[in-house]
């Protein structure tokens, strides 16, 4: 955890209501920025990831995500244990009392620390997977004249209904078991974070990865091995209230929930001006490709770009996949 650094805004007021007495926001940069100011990058977390994940995953000399050409600023989702959580607000804000979090609330500190405290007028590229890939979308159409070009992966710009159900299910898991106490738990709630980690595992990969056993690359024997070994010790490692916070800003992704465009999505989606290609994964449950067409098809400078593989939802951690994402984010990066 090491490395990172902290943007504090104080009394940072929410969209839905209510104020953070100190907003943190966990941040991390590599690479240099060059004379021109025009090679800033900026990749925000997704669910659960942290600014390790994301160059773990994103970036590399190797990579499209390149440090030793482009100044990467590795942004951290409020709620993910390194920005202000439940896990880590003082009180009255801490644990069940954290307030309620949108993507919008997300960009606007991220707009802050990177005109404030970093010093630019513009960024190159906006791009992140899953809850990353709606702060793209997000920034895109909050701030249309600071982003040059956007590359949301394996996201949404609104966060459909089928995958609300999915959301809900998760929020029952930990939620309804009793160790959980509203959020006041002195003690995690394993029970409830073992259920949680079975849907995730059934919603996350697609029906193929498990049909011809490719979790046994994971040293798993079976389905339910695969769900031990690996989705437990994942979920286990997060604290139930910032998974539940996390969520809820998941659930509520929505570009025009605001008084820009007072809940017109398709003039939300018509005010991106960044050169946008939207990279869905055509075996994601959570954000099918066409959702993605249809965000594509409303975003004036705008393109759909599938992925075709079988780890579904969890392609960009799939090494077979980086080549078809990475050329996407490359050519956004050349224009």
């Amino acid at each position: 955890m090491s490395g990172f650094e902290f943007f504090d805004v104080p009394n940072f007021l929410l969209q839905k209501g209510g104020v953070l007495p100190v907003a943190r926001l966990a941040y991390r940069t590599l690479g240099t920025l060059n004379a021109g100011e025009d090679n800033a990058v900026l990749v925000p977390s997704w669910y659960t990831g942290t600014d390790t994940d994301t160059e773990t995953f994103m970036v590399g000399t190797n990579r499209a995500l390149n440090p030793e050409k482009y100044f990467i600023i590795l942004a951290n989702l409020l709620a993910n244990g390194r920005s202000s959580s439940p896990s880590n607000t003082p009180p009255p804000f801490e644990r069940g009392r954290f307030p309620k979090i949108t993507y919008h609330d997300n960009v606007r500190l991220q707009h802050s620390l990177v005109t404030e405290r970093l010093g630019l007028k513009n960024l190159r590229l906006v791009t992140g997977w899953s809850m990353g890939a709606g702060q793209t979308f997000q920034w895109a159409a909050q701030f249309p004249d600071m982003v040059r070009a956007a590359a949301p992966i394996a996201g949404s710009a609104r966060t459909a209904s089928f995958n609300k159900v999915f959301l809900l299910s998760l929020r029952r898991a930990l939620e309804l078991d009793p160790v959980y106490s509203d959020g006041f738990y002195d003690r995690p709630p394993i029970n409830g974070l073992r259920a949680f980690s079975a849907i995730y595992a059934g919603w996350g990969l697609s029906e193929p990865f498990y049909r011809t056993a490719a979790y046994e690359a994971f040293g798993a024997r079976d389905h339910e091995q695969f769900v031990q070994y690996f989705w437990e010790p994942f979920f286990q490692r997060c604290d139930a209230n910032d998974l539940l916070s996390q969520l809820w800003t998941w659930n509520n992704g929505d570009i025009s929930d605001n008084s820009t465009y007072g809940g017109d999505f398709e003039a939300a989606l018509k005010a991106i001006k960044a050169r946008t290609i939207v990279i869905p994964v055509d075996l994601d449950r959570y954000f099918p490709p066409a959702d993605s067409e249809y965000e594509a098809r409303h975003i004036p400078n705008g393109e759909c770009r599938i992925v075709k593989s079988q780890w579904g939802h969890m392609a960009p951690m799939n090494p077979g996949d980086i080549p078809s994402i990475d050329a996407s984010l490359s050519e956004l990066l050349m224009d």
